[in-house]
């Protein structure tokens, strides 16, 4: 795509807006796509993408991580804790983009698009586990409450082992490819830890923005943000963001997350695509 500077800047604004806003809504966030639509679209190298889309997401999530905390939702002892595994997968995957093939990176990225793309079309339910806690969730505190229009919820934590686990996974594919894993954070706090969804998307938000603080600054070591671009993506995402929570209540969701669920799954096809054949 043949654009001056300026133009450049704009359009990747007006992508990153509308991507910010409809990731909002869905509960994916923003970032999932810009990586994708930067290296389709643009042309960007995939390097410099993935370093773009890491400064968006710490963007972000420190945003909204603020006003989940305020309002109780966000359980901060779950989220230190699990913070440990992510943020040391999140440096295993930054450094393992660098020995691993760009067409290797592409097809991974597909998969988990796709992966990212059933969930928007299927989102988690709100439900409670009463069975017990796990002793070290006791151990640590982190059986909480969060708040409902009949007043505070209790909830217990589960499987603590199991979700650091899979939140480990969760930071590798955060620093490989530049994306806050949210949707695979959510994955593992609900299921796994059997957190109620609310608290588990409220807390993987809180989360991302550490994840994807420890894998960029190897990746700005590496010279791979750019402030040209790194800029406008990031204003852009964070615009939308704001923009989303504000039109949260009246927006028809259900309908968004299968507009939002088609479009990642038509990058995941080309992503997959450009890998094998080695269109990069």
């Amino acid at each position: 795509m043949h654009l001056s500077p300026v133009e450049f800047t704009f359009a990747v604004l007006i992508t990153s807006i509308t991507a910010g806003f409809l990731g909002s809504l869905t509960g994916l966030g923003g970032g999932i796509v810009i990586t994708p639509i930067l290296t389709l679209v643009f042309g960007v190298k995939i390097e410099y993408a993935i370093g773009a889309t890491l400064v968006s997401v710490i963007a972000t999530s420190s945003g909204a991580a603020a006003a989940y905390v305020r309002e109780g939702f966000s359980n901060i002892r779950v989220g230190m804790f699990l913070e440990i595994a992510t943020t040391a997968g999140a440096v295993s995957g930054a450094m393992l983009a660098e020995k691993l093939p760009v067409s290797a990176i592409f097809i991974i990225f597909g998969l988990v698009l796709l992966q990212s793309a059933y969930i928007s079309g299927r989102p988690l339910p709100d439900r409670l586990d009463s069975s017990p806690a796990d002793p070290w969730g006791t151990r640590l505190k982190m059986n909480s409450t969060f708040p409902t229009v009949d007043g505070p919820c209790s909830y217990q934590v589960h499987h603590v082992g199991l979700g650091f686990g899979v939140m480990y996974i969760a930071g590798i594919l955060s620093g490989l490819l530049g994306i806050g894993s949210g949707a695979l954070k959510v994955i593992g706090m609900d299921q796994a830890m059997r957190l109620p969804f609310k608290v588990s998307t409220t807390t993987s938000n809180f989360m991302i923005g550490v994840t994807a603080a420890a894998s960029a600054g190897i990746y700005l070591r590496r010279g791979y943000i750019h402030p040209g671009l790194s800029m406008p993506v990031m204003l852009g995402v964070l615009a939308g963001a704001t923009l989303g929570t504000r039109f949260l209540i009246g927006a028809k969701v259900p309908l968004l997350r299968v507009i939002f669920g088609i479009v990642v799954a038509v990058l995941a096809v080309e992503m997959v695509y450009h890998g094998i054949a080695g269109v990069i």
